[in-house]
């Protein structure tokens, strides 16, 4: 089964997002640079966050997301992001009226069924799990093997934090990865057991 890894940008101080959901400044090492990163174009990196998150992108077979991401994206228009093959959307609601049953989106309830689920679709490959309160709750429940970060020279001061809600003390290993790129640390850590 495919390793499961916790994975967001994040500001300095630990937020995913500011109080209005919005990224902002989180994403700037995205732009900035003059490696494409994908075929779009859009999106152009560091040499040396080309050479970090490409080959990670590569492996990613499926991708958890709470319902809140799943809807401030308006799913993607169904079509899964960065050549993702399914995305598994942590809900206790149906699908949205008119949503195509033909996407490669799977709508279950609860973290533990998203990752079992997850791992089922994605073989060998790595199961991506977004931040937030969907990655700490499988933090949580000793889901998570690995946690990456791209920490982002920003400070929110409030917002969606990266662990979510998480209350009680998890461990990681010392970094096995701590690179700096353009407006941008990626940071790699084990969960220790």
């Amino acid at each position: 089964m495919g390793r499961v890894v916790m994975y967001a940008s994040v500001s300095v101080d630990g937020f995913i997002a500011d109080e209005n959901d919005w990224p902002g400044p989180l994403f700037e090492w995205l732009t900035n640079g003059d490696v494409p990163l994908d075929d779009s174009g859009a999106i152009t990196v560091s040499q040396t966050s080309y050479d970090y998150t490409r080959p990670y992108w590569d492996q990613v077979g499926v991708t958890i997301a709470g319902r809140r991401v799943f809807d401030l994206t308006d799913g993607w228009d169904g079509e899964p992001p960065g050549g993702i093959d399914h995305v598994v959307v942590v809900t206790h609601r149906p699908p949205p009226e008119g949503w195509d049953p033909e996407a490669p989106f799977h709508f279950v309830d609860g973290v533990e069924a998203a990752v079992a689920k997850a791992q089922e679709l994605a073989g060998d490959r790595l199961v991506e799990v977004a931040a937030g309160d969907v990655g700490g709750q499988a933090l949580a429940a000793g889901l998570v093997d690995e946690v990456r970060m791209d920490v982002a020279p920003v400070v929110f001061g409030t917002g969606r934090r990266y662990f979510g809600s998480v209350d009680v003390q998890h461990l990681l290993e010392d970094p096995d990865t701590v690179l700096q790129g353009d407006r941008v640390l990626h940071l790699r850590y084990q969960v220790r057991r």
